[in-house]
């Protein structure tokens, strides 16, 4: 059984690719219920993308909650970044103790930078994004290999400069300050196509005249900014300028 969460297609293709590998069952986490049906000497994997040095709160949210009548026999995630994982296993790991749980391997994928809601924080350069994905696409094997053979004690991680200040202190400051769906707006090339409010994961978005409005629940993945057809959405002046990408984008 494989759990994802992705926001603009690069975790979704790693965890669709795992699990057509691993030939497992794949559930998207904020359409699934955390009362999980494991089977006997199933593992139960994640695969999320790294929010602010850590895994999104919607996912150690979901851990919190889960409850088995059969406990995995063996536990492993994959996360995507940008550029570094930082402490997300420390953090992921604790969670899962607090439910009696250890995990028992990670991985960690570099792949095309999605966030850019933030001064500073732009998209990889195409050149960069294909080397990117094309890096992943070869390692998956690998991975597959790895978790197929219930490889225990296997961490790997981009740690990064500075994780634990990132993850610990910053991320702390992210959630309070940062993560806030009031800035979102449409210029008037906006069409009203919709597409902003099919492709939020959480459906943080309703349409009022054809318009999107976003109701507060958001996580910052930047869906619906990147998949705007005509680039109407931006976050504040941030986001000008800067460019859009998904996985699949032409």
């Amino acid at each position: 059984m494989i759990l994802y969460y992705s926001g603009c297609g690069n975790s979704r293709w790693v965890a669709e690719t795992l699990a057509n590998q691993l030939q497992e069952r794949l559930f998207f986490i904020p359409e699934s219920t955390p009362n999980l049906d494991v089977q006997v000497d199933e593992s139960l994997g994640f695969v999320f993308p790294v929010y602010a040095w850590a895994p999104p709160k919607l996912v150690l949210d979901f851990v919190q909650r889960m409850s088995f009548r059969q406990r995995p026999s063996y536990i492993w995630f994959a996360c995507t970044c940008g550029d570094e994982g930082a402490f997300t296993r420390q953090v992921f790991s604790r969670k899962m103790r607090k439910k009696g749980l250890l995990l028992d391997a990670c991985f960690c994928m570099q792949m095309p930078e999605t966030y850019v809601a933030f001064p500073g924080f732009a998209l990889d350069t195409p050149p960069n994004e294909r080397r990117k994905i094309e890096t992943v696409r070869a390692d998956l094997p690998r991975v597959t290999q790895l978790i197929k053979n219930r490889t225990r004690n296997h961490y790997e991680m981009i740690w990064g400069t500075f994780p634990l200040i990132k993850t610990y202190l910053l991320r702390p400051l992210f959630y309070r300050f940062i993560i806030t769906d009031r800035h979102f707006r449409t210029t008037n090339v906006c069409t009203g196509c919709g597409l902003c409010k099919k492709v939020c994961p959480l459906h943080n978005i309703r349409l009022e005249d054809k318009h999107p409005v976003w109701l507060g629940n958001c996580t910052h993945c930047m869906s619906c900014y990147h998949h705007c057809p005509t680039n109407a959405i931006q976050y504040g002046k941030i986001t000008q300028g800067k460019g859009q990408y998904y996985f699949g984008k032409k």
